[in-house]
């Protein structure tokens, strides 16, 4: 953990595609997040990949963070993540090696080895996934080879190399919901995430494990670690809670496999919850930060001191982007985000 005395704040975004909107209107919202996180001073903007839904618009986020690196200027973009057993080690390592050509010093490349959707489409994807544990370390260890030029003798790093090269390499996240990635990327000297908003359980016990067996790597010489949760602030405590609410919906909806757009207002309203969806509704309870700035600020402070990490990223979901758009700027403002970025630069003009 670092000794920076203000909490760093990430987005990571689905491209959720609101209840009546477009695909095409869901990838617009988030260039248009990007933008705003990026004079908002957030450090990080990931984006996900899922695939084979009618709910989230985010399948390819190297296609999307090129987009996104020409709209922003300053912010970190990155994959939250890759799911990198669909694909072949070397064709990732040429897209973020692409990626940080164009965008030096900007490029995180987070991976993940969930399928991103269900297991059919995977196989789609890849009909060689063998879904093993072996394979995925083994294409982490392909990855970094082809990002480190390293030239391993009777090998296949012997001959192939990755291109373009670039004077810097992205930073190599391993995102995950249980402990088992963290391990790996302690054992590879990767950073790591855990997805709260996924797991609502064993993030900091993960993170601590992640840490004690950490090695160094030529890219990270000591352990880097966030965390992910659904964050839904607003101006008021009513507020807070419909937002809550429709996502507490949300997730009753995905855990019974059920498809279907976000829940909308009336929706919420409506719902009435059995004692079945009750136990999981508190088994989803800390999965979700929600309140007014203060309350959040509180919540945001706690979950940094018990992952002990610097940095957590928001996912927020919302039915009306505004509120969305102005969940961030709430937590921007109460975080004082742009007087965090501020600093540096002014530091660096004064000298």
């Amino acid at each position: 953990m670092t000794t920076s005395p203000k909490l760093r704040l990430n987005v990571l975004d689905q491209s959720p595609i609101r209840p009546g909107s477009t695909a095409r209107q869901a990838v617009l919202e988030t260039v248009e997040l990007a933008q705003l996180a990026d004079r908002l001073g957030y450090g990080r903007f990931w984006v996900s990949e899922h695939h084979n839904t009618d709910t989230l618009a985010g399948s390819t986020p190297e296609v999307l963070i090129a987009y996104l690196g020409s709209q922003t200027q300053r912010i970190r973009l990155g994959s939250g993540g890759i799911m990198l057993p669909h694909y072949s080690a070397l064709k990732v390592a040429e897209n973020f090696r692409m990626l940080e050509t164009l965008f030096p010093g900007r490029i995180d490349l987070g991976m993940g080895r969930a399928p991103g959707g269900d297991r059919l489409t995977a196989h789609a994807l890849n009909p060689s996934n063998t879904f093993s544990e072996q394979d995925f370390v083994e294409q982490l260890m392909d990855l970094q080879a082809y990002l480190r030029d390293d030239r391993v003798p009777e090998t296949i790093h012997e001959r192939v190399m990755a291109i373009p090269k670039a004077p810097s390499v992205p930073e190599l996240w391993l995102l995950s919901s249980s402990g088992q990635s963290g391990l790996f990327a302690a054992h590879l000297g990767m950073a790591f995430s855990f997805a709260q908003f996924i797991n609502g359980h064993g993030g900091p016990a993960a993170v601590r494990t992640y840490r004690e067996r950490f090695r160094a790597s030529k890219e990270l010489p000591a352990p880097l670690a966030n965390m992910a949760v659904f964050t839904l602030c607003a101006d008021t405590e009513e507020k807070a809670q419909e937002l809550r609410a429709a996502m507490d919906i949300m997730l009753l909806r995905f855990g019974k496999g059920e498809r279907g757009s976000f829940p909308t207002a009336e929706e919420v309203r409506n719902t009435r919850f059995s004692e079945e969806d009750q136990l999981h509704l508190r088994q989803n309870r800390n999965r979700i930060v929600s309140g007014t700035p203060e309350q959040v600020h509180a919540q945001f402070t706690a979950l940094a001191a018990e992952y002990q990490v610097d940095e957590i990223t928001a996912v927020t979901i919302t039915a009306d982007f505004q509120d969305r758009r102005r969940s961030y700027e709430l937590l921007a403002e109460v975080f004082e985000l742009n007087k965090t970025t501020a600093e540096p630069e002014l530091a660096a003009m004064g000298s």
